[in-house]
C-alpha cells in the first residue's frame, strides 16, 4: 500500500527538511511550471476548470518551491495555477474579482530534484478520476442541499444547468457501462438524462451517440440532430406503451390477444367483418363476446380488430368474397401504409424539439430579423389558415411558445405582460409560429384545393414549406441549436430553390 510523503526521509542532512511547509497566498503571475513536475502530458486546464476557479477561485492549495529569480515553480497543482492565471487575464472585463492562490510553500525541497520529482509523482499516479455513478451522486446530494444562491454557484461552477440535481438522478439509473461510454462521448448532464429516460427504446444508445456525433462533426455547438433523434426514441417509447395499454385492456376484458402466424402455417382465425352466424346474421363484439373464440388483433393504432380464433370449430360462417390473387399492387398498399403510420408519427414528434426552438427564439433578447419579416407579412396578408385560428380562439399554444408554466391555464395576454416592450416583435412571432403549429398539428389535413384529404409531410403548402424553411435557417445561423427532422426535410425538398421568405 502505498505512502503519502510529504516531506524528504529524516536520514536527510538538509536542516530544512524539518521546516513544516508554509501556507501562503501568491500572485498567480509569480507562478511557473516546476521542471521537475511529473506530469508532461495533458498539462493545459480544460474549460470545465476555468469556469470553476473563475467562479469560486482555487478551492485546494497547490504546493511550489522557491526559485532564484523570485517565482515558484509549481509541482502539483499547475493546471489549477494555470487555471487561476487565465481566470484573472479576464476579470477585469468580466467584472470578478483578481484572486490569489493558496500554495504551501515548500523551501525545503530547493536543491532537492529527486524528491519533488517523487511527490509530484505520487500525487498523478495515485490520483484516479471518481467513477461516473459517484460523480453523479455526489451532484444529485450536494446541489440538493445548497440554497438557491449556492445552486446557482455550484451549477456556473460546474458547467451544468439550473435542473442539474434532477438530470443527476435521472442519469443514475443507466449501467456502469452505459455511463462510462455517455462520458466519453462527451454527453452533458441533461444528455445522459435524456439517454436514461429513453434507455427502453429500441437501439436508443446506439442511435443518441450517431445523432451526438453528427453534432459534434458540425463543430457549431448545437444538438439540434440530438433533439430531433431523442424526439422520435420519445415517440417510438409512447408508442410501445400504448400498445401495452391496449394488451393491458384487452386483458381485462377477457379477450385474446392473438399472436404472430408464420409464413409458412395456416391462420384459422378470421376477423368478425368476414363472418357470419350459421343463420346468416352480422357477427359484431357485442353478440360475439360469449363465444370462446372471441379474440383481437391490433392495427397500425393499436386499436383492437376483434376476430374469431377459429369460424370452422365454433360454428361461424364465412362471408362468400371472391378470391383474389394477391399481385404486387397488393403488396405495395401495404408497404405504402406502413410508411404513412411511419410518417405520421414522426411528424407528431417532430413537433416537439420545433415548439423548443420557437420558444427559444421568443425568450431571446433580439428576434432575427428574418422571423420578424415572416410574421409581419402573415398579419398584413391574413392568409386563410390564419383567420380561421384566430376565429377558433385556441390559445393553448400560443402560451406555450410564450414561456408559460401551465398552457392550459395561464392566459397568453397574462404571460406576455412580463415581455419588456422592446420584443414586441418577439409576441408577434409567437402568435404567428402557434397558428402554424396549430395548423400543422395532425399529420394529415383537407386542401380546399385539391379537394382531399392530404398528408402535410407529404404536400405542405406553400406557407408551410416557408415555415419550416424559416425555421430550419434561423437553427443553422443559432449555431445548429435547430434542424429539421428527416420527415419535415422531406417535406420541404421540392422548395429548396429559394429562400424561406421566396417560398
Amino acid at each position: 500500500m502505498a505512502t503519502a510523503v510529504s516531506t524528504p526521509p529524516a536520514t536527510t542532512t538538509d536542516r530544512r527538511a524539518a521546516t513544516a511547509p508554509q501556507l501562503v497566498q501568491l500572485d498567480p503571475t509569480l507562478l511557473v511550471r516546476d521542471e521537475c513536475n511529473a506530469r508532461e502530458h495533458d498539462t493545459e486546464p480544460d474549460a470545465k476548470l476555468i469556469t470553476s476557479v473563475k467562479e469560486l477561485g482555487v478551492e485546494e492549495p497547490i504546493s511550489v518551491r522557491p526559485l532564484p529569480d523570485g517565482t515558484y515553480g509549481v509541482f502539483k497543482g499547475w493546471r489549477r495555477a494555470q487555471a487561476a492565471q487565465a481566470a484573472n487575464a479576464s476579470a477585469e472585463q468580466d467584472g470578478r474579482p483578481v484572486r490569489t492562490v493558496n500554495a504551501y510553500v515548500r523551501e525545503d525541497l530547493v536543491g532537492n530534484d529527486a524528491w519533488t520529482r517523487f511527490l509530484s509523482l505520487v500525487e498523478n499516479d495515485h490520483r484516479e478520476n471518481m467513477s461516473e455513478r459517484d460523480t453523479l451522486k455526489a451532484q444529485e446530494l450536494s446541489l440538493i442541499g445548497m440554497d438557491d444562491l449556492q445552486r446557482r454557484t455550484a451549477a456556473k461552477a460546474l458547467g451544468v444547468g439550473r435542473n442539474a440535481a434532477r438530470h443527476a438522478k435521472a442519469a443514475q439509473k443507466l449501467n456502469d457501462a452505459s455511463l462510462r461510454r455517455s462520458a466519453a462521448a462527451g454527453m452533458d448532464l441533461e444528455q445522459t438524462a435524456q439517454l436514461a429516460e429513453v434507455a427502453d427504446a429500441p437501439r436508443a444508445e446506439a442511435r443518441l451517440m450517431g445523432a451526438l456525433q453528427r453534432d459534434q462533426e458540425e463543430g457549431k455547438g448545437g444538438r439540434g440532430h440530438w433533439d430531433q433523434e431523442l424526439a422520435l426514441l420519445r415517440a417510438d417509447l409512447a408508442d410501445a406503451e400504448a400498445r401495452a395499454k391496449a394488451v393491458a385492456d384487452l386483458k381485462e376484458a377477457g379477450a385474446t390477444l392473438l399472436g404472430r402466424v408464420s409464413s409458412y402455417a395456416k391462420d384459422p382465425s378470421k376477423p368478425l367483418t368476414q363472418l357470419t352466424t350459421a343463420l346468416g346474421n352480422p357477427l359484431t363484439e357485442d353478440n360475439h363476446k360469449n363465444c370462446p373464440g372471441h379474440s383481437a388483433r391490433l392495427d397500425e393504432e393499436h386499436r383492437p380488430v376483434w376476430h374469431c380464433a377459429d369460424p370452422a370449430e365454433y360454428g361461424h360462417k364465412v362471408r362468400p368474397q371472391p378470391k383474389k390473387p394477391k399481385t404486387e399492387q397488393d403488396e405495395r398498399k401495404v408497404e405504402e401504409r406502413r410508411r404513412t403510420v411511419a410518417c405520421n408519427r414522426a411528424w407528431k414528434a417532430a413537433a416537439g424539439p420545433r415548439q423548443e426552438f420557437i420558444k427559444r427564439l421568443v425568450r431571446g433578447k433580439t428576434l432575427p430579423d428574418e422571423a420578424r419579416v415572416f410574421a409581419q407579412e402573415i398579419l398584413l396578408d391574413l392568409p386563410g389558415f390564419y383567420s380561421s385560428w384566430v376565429s377558433k380562439g385556441r390559445t393553448e399554444t400560443l402560451a406555450l411558445l410564450l414561456g408559460a408554466k401551465e398552457p392550459e391555464k395561464d392566459s397568453p395576454s397574462q404571460t406576455a405582460a412580463h415581455f419588456p416592450k422592446a420584443r414586441l416583435a418577439n409576441l408577434v412571432f409567437a402568435q404567428v409560429a402557434a397558428a402554424f403549429e396549430d395548423t400543422m398539428r395532425e399529420p394529415k389535413q383537407w386542401d380546399s384545393a385539391r379537394m382531399r384529404t392530404v398528408c402535410v409531410w407529404e404536400a405542405p403548402d406553400r406557407r408551410q414549406t416557408a415555415y419550416l424553411l424559416l425555421l430550419e435557417a434561423l437553427g443553422k445561423a443559432a449555431d445548429g441549436s435547430y434542424q429539421l427532422s428527416e420527415v419535415e426535410q422531406q417535406a420541404v425538398s421540392g422548395r429548396r430553390t429559394g429562400t424561406a421568405a421566396e417560398a
